[in-house]
């Protein structure tokens, strides 16, 4: 079980659910989107942490929008995790940004094409901060161990792992439930991505994505016990300056939580 301010996750309780938009556009949209996911999974009593990136380094293309700029991205994220009181978690793409994002965030994520980057690992588990190993597309569930190790080597075993899809041909992510039940045996929690799962990688020049698959591979995968839930979401995806194929309009998501939360009462048996 790893914990995070008032939050547990892991060891059979409910799931927790990770989320908000795909990366800070700006204040507003970020505080809203945050408030709003606050005020549902708040009726719902489902523990929540925010979710966005600062900075998107790992666009299809060079001319995509990466960011409105680090330290101003960074510090509306801690702000929607102060206001609202709930942890914050955003990702990092190189060993120097392991120590400043730390300075704002709960929780510090391994992006998937990332997770077999050594030095990051480190310099992420170095911060003493939870970190969040995606597991990558190209990568088999049973060799999760060794970035595992990577992060343990720090002394910090405050680790959560996700599964988010594995590449199947080209432009295409398929999900094996079976990754969730062996990552498991690392003794992390588990935590399933359903958002990225569905994007189309590279397709066309760009990631797109089929949101009709969000909802199915959400159940599925709290069907087995997952310990926490990935989710990004956005008021109007279609306007959305990354991912926007793949993220869940925010207007879906209460009624799909409501579902989850059924469903997880009789998988954990509360």
């Amino acid at each position: 079980m790893v914990e995070v301010g008032k939050i547990k996750i892991g060891d059979g309780n409910p799931f927790v659910l990770i989320a908000g938009p795909c990366i800070v556009e700006n204040r507003e949209l970020n505080f809203f989107t945050a408030q709003k996911i606050y005020e549902i999974t708040s009726k719902l009593n489902i523990p929540f942490i925010f979710k966005s990136s600062y900075r998107k380094a790992n666009r299809t293309s060079g001319k995509s929008f990466q960011g409105i700029g680090d330290l101003e991205s960074l510090e509306i994220i801690q702000m929607i995790g102060k206001s609202l009181d709930v942890p914050t978690l955003t990702d990092i793409h190189a060993n120097e940004e392991a120590e400043l994002a730390a300075k704002y965030v709960d929780i510090i994520q391994i992006p998937a094409f990332l997770c077999r980057q050594t030095d990051l690992l480190v310099a992420a588990g170095k911060t003493g901060k939870i970190v969040n190993i995606k597991k990558g597309q190209f990568l088999s569930p049973y060799d999760i161990k060794y970035a595992v190790e990577k992060v343990e080597s720090t002394g910090n075993r405050n680790i959560l792992l996700t599964e988010r899809g594995t590449t199947f041909g080209y432009n295409n992510l398929v999900v094996d439930m079976r990754s969730l039940v062996i990552m498991r045996e690392s003794g992390y929690p588990i935590v399933m991505d359903a958002t990225h799962s569905v994007q189309l990688p590279g397709n066309a020049g760009t990631t797109g994505g089929d949101k009709k698959f969000i909802e199915p591979l959400a159940k599925a995968a709290v069907a087995i016990g997952v310990d926490a839930l990935f989710l990004e979401v956005h008021p109007n995806p279609k306007e959305a300056m990354s991912d926007k194929e793949s993220q869940l309009p925010l207007d879906e998501l209460k009624n799909l939580l409501t579902r989850l939360v059924k469903l997880d009462s009789i998988t954990k048996g509360y």
